[in-house]
């Protein structure tokens, strides 16, 4: 993975100085006005800690602000606030020892005065580009989680991540007292897409699949590829009616859609069964999914292209709407 840094307008970069001596305070603004940067200047710590509250500058530029060193003060609340934002020391004192502890302290550069303002606006541009940099390492470690949590195929989660988010669904509806529903699906003879077509088709079936159920559900729903042909989507906050209208809304959205690629095309549809928790019932994520998967085999066995449910009061699965015969191959 490579990193490009681009070079951002300097009236977008926000610099911070703080100094008690307003002199000194007029001669760091001005080589960072000349520079372009939106630069402002505060001379005490209450004025500091306001401005970094609400402008959230990129870089803060600060000395010891003697005889109270609140410049040390205020640098570890920038740290402990944001972050990312580079702290740049620039100070008369020149001692090893005062060095070391603006250092150790959280300062990412020191400047002894006096400067050359040239040399000064080299260094800021550093501690930018240090900064920069640092915003794409996220952005990257971010799309990287993405990639680790999701199908590659299908854009849903993989069902690594689907767990660890079903497992906090339960936990929070046991909590609240707020009912959790799983659903299965499956794709109604898929081997007939690759015995007719390529493999290649296939995969483009099985993406254009996660787009229907990614328009099918909210937000706060979590969809994802169970393997192969199945699926798997946690509805939250659904009682038995939602979960009925919601399957049956997916199950004829596939059946309306034409998969179309090239010269090839297919129309398929999909069995469905889900599964809801049950007030009061200990129950663990793999058993909810476990009765969401029986009641999608009631589904298969029952003709295909319809949706069942688990019914708990009699610990098994019913029908719902069967199919008066069984239906004729997708593909034929």
């Amino acid at each position: 993975m490579s990193f490009e840094v681009n070079i951002k307008n300097p009236k977008t970069r926000r610099v911070l100085v703080i100094d008690d001596d307003k002199d000194s305070m007029e001669i760091l603004l001005e080589p960072l006005r000349w520079e372009g940067y939106d630069a402002r200047g505060v001379s005490s710590e209450e004025e500091a800690h306001k401005l970094i509250e609400s402008w959230t500058p990129h870089v803060v530029i600060l000395d010891w602000m003697a005889p109270s060193m609140a410049g040390l003060r205020v640098l570890k609340a920038v740290r402990e606030r944001l972050a990312h934002v580079s702290c740049v020391f620039v100070s008369e004192n020149s001692s090893t020892e005062a060095i070391i502890e603006a250092l150790d302290s959280g300062a990412d550069d020191y400047i002894v005065k006096p400067f050359v303002p040239l040399e000064l606006l080299a260094r800021i541009r550093t501690q930018l580009r240090i900064r920069d940099l640092n915003e794409q390492l996220l952005y990257a470690n971010e799309r990287l989680k993405e990639l680790v949590d999701t199908d590659d195929l299908t854009g849903l989660y993989n069902m690594r991540s689907l767990y660890q988010r079903l497992d906090f669904e339960m936990e929070r509806a046991r909590r609240f007292n707020r009912d959790v529903c799983v659903v299965m699906m499956d794709m109604d003879y898929f081997k007939t897409v690759n015995d007719g077509h390529d493999h290649l088709f296939g995969s483009y079936v099985l993406s254009e699949v996660g787009k229907i159920i990614r328009a099918c559900t909210r937000n706060i729903d979590i969809p994802a590829r169970y393997g192969g042909d199945e699926f798997l989507v946690v509805l939250t906050e659904t009682n038995h009616e939602g979960a009925m209208h919601f399957c049956q809304r997916l199950r004829e959205s596939i059946e309306r859609t034409t998969f179309k690629n090239g010269e090839d095309s297919i129309q398929l549809t999909a069995s469905l069964g889900f599964a809801i928790t049950v007030p009061g019932e200990v129950l663990s994520a793999r058993e909810l999914v476990r009765r969401a998967d029986h009641a999608l085999y009631d589904a298969k066995r029952g003709g295909r292209n319809q949706v069942s449910y688990h019914k708990p009061e009699k610990s098994k699965v019913v029908e719902l709407n069967p199919a008066a015969s069984k239906r004729k191959r997708a593909a034929g």
